[in-house]
């Protein structure tokens, strides 16, 4: 598992509250002033604050004269739900994003992150869908040495990994981001599927297909009490806990989506049903090991 310290709560934070007044600051000065590495605060500007009307120039970064006095504890809200870190903390209130940002309290708080992957070689196509998907723009690529036609619905963050909902030819399906070549952006519009939009909206999976494959794990004790504590897998269903493990099931839409789940919680789980997808495991892992 990940070994990586990062207060990224309050640093989001902050780096919100510096171009909001006014400040203009290097990727060395962050890095300087959060002891974080330049990858780090990279993601940050690029990634995770995407969303702001960040200009870089001379090496300095900063906003936007028209988003100055604009962000407000609401907006902060917002931002925390939609970077998933809102539900890291009981309730997020006024007076607790005050002390997040007070460097007396802040300090009894520490968060261990999840990896993510790194978007930043592609940040134009990925800004680029992501107006696409706004417009309701259709776009083109190459997917599994296919070429695809797609009408993009929602970008999702899965685990650290981007994925794109998207209906093609009629079926709503996800497709991976970094695995998609040939991104080709087009000006012809498609209407919304108000039924995708919906079912985008309340699948836990983030995962679209037409068949689904029940899936049957054993959780070693050392991790049971995370499955237990909030639901890491879509639909996921305990039907048996002892002192030695945990057995439970979970319908999924690709056997990535069960895979990439074990690969991070190894070497603590195993998949009893279906064998052969265990065998496929193993086998990726055997694969690995021998590189």
């Amino acid at each position: 598992m990940p070994k990586e310290h990062d207060k990224i709560a309050t640093r989001l934070t902050h780096i919100l509250i510096k171009f909001n007044s006014k400040e203009r600051f290097t990727i060395d000065e962050l890095c300087e002033e959060f002891a974080v590495n330049k990858r780090t605060i990279q993601r940050d500007l690029h990634e995770r604050l995407s969303y702001l009307p960040i200009i870089k120039e001379n090496g300095y970064y900063f906003m936007e004269s028209f988003a100055f006095g604009s962000l407000s504890f609401e907006d902060i809200k917002a931002f925390a739900t939609l970077s998933g870190i809102r539900s890291l903390y009981p309730a997020l209130t006024n007076n607790f994003i005050t002390d997040l940002l007070n460097t007396k309290t802040n300090q009894a708080y520490l968060i261990k992150s999840f990896g993510h992957e790194n978007l930043s070689p592609k940040q134009e196509l990925f800004e680029n869908l992501s107006a696409s998907i706004l417009k309701s723009h259709k776009i083109k690529c190459t997917y599994k040495e296919k070429e695809r036609l797609l009408n993009p619905y929602k970008l999702i963050n899965t685990n650290g990994m981007w994925y794109l909902s998207a209906d093609e030819n009629g079926v709503l399906k996800t497709f991976s981001f970094s695995k998609m070549k040939n991104l080709q952006f087009t000006t012809d519009t498609f209407i919304p599927n108000s039924e995708f939009i919906d079912t985008i909206a309340k699948n836990e999976a983030n995962w679209f297909s037409q068949d689904k494959i029940e899936v049957t794990l054993q959780i070693d004790n050392q991790v049971a009490e995370y499955f237990l504590r909030r639901k890491i897998l879509p639909n996921q269903t305990i039907i048996e806990h002892n002192e030695n493990h945990l057995i439970l099931t979970t319908n999924v839409s690709y056997e990535n989506e069960i895979l990439s789940v074990l690969k991070y919680w190894l070497p603590y789980g195993r998949i009893l049903e279906p064998k052969e997808l265990q065998v496929k495991f193993e086998k990726i892992l055997e694969d690995y090991l021998m590189m």
